[in-house]
């Protein structure tokens, strides 16, 4: 009787075939319809294998995984690329924080301006929003 395979999280298989794409591709990198083609993954288990990558294999190997759209997903040995895609990562959230502030927070505090809760949120967000403003440049 043949032994089973142990089966494996998805995740970690799809992280696997992904991993592995991107090794092979360096020091190019390869866009998501590239690693469909080269995993024959979805689009959705690529995500999911993108997700996988930068959680655990990618500090296990102590190399960042990095996007571009020039050059898509890669793995980059260059301090300054992972710099600029972490510059990029903290804009991107910041942008985020921003319309939660601007669309959320200051029109609650607008209509209860006495609401504690609302101006703690404030207080403490306004600090986080300066940090990001400061990392992103």
């Amino acid at each position: 009787m043949p032994r089973r395979r142990e089966a494996r999280p998805l995740a970690e298989h799809y992280g696997d075939l992904v991993r592995v794409a991107l090794m092979e591709a360096r020091p190019a990198g390869l866009h998501t319809y590239q690693l469909m083609a080269a995993t024959r993954l979805t689009r959705s288990q690529i995500g999911r294998g993108i997700r996988q990558v930068r959680d655990v294999v990618a500090a296990e190997n102590l190399t960042p995984i990095t996007w571009t759209r020039r050059d898509g997903f890669m793995f980059s040995d260059d301090p300054a690329d992972w710099i600029e895609y972490d510059k990029r990562q903290f804009r991107q959230i910041l942008g985020r924080l921003t319309r939660v502030i601007t669309g959320t927070l200051d029109p609650h505090l607008a209509r209860y301006p006495d609401d504690e809760w609302a101006q703690l949120a404030t207080a403490q967000l306004t600090g986080v929003r300066a940090t990001l403003a400061q990392l992103s440049k």
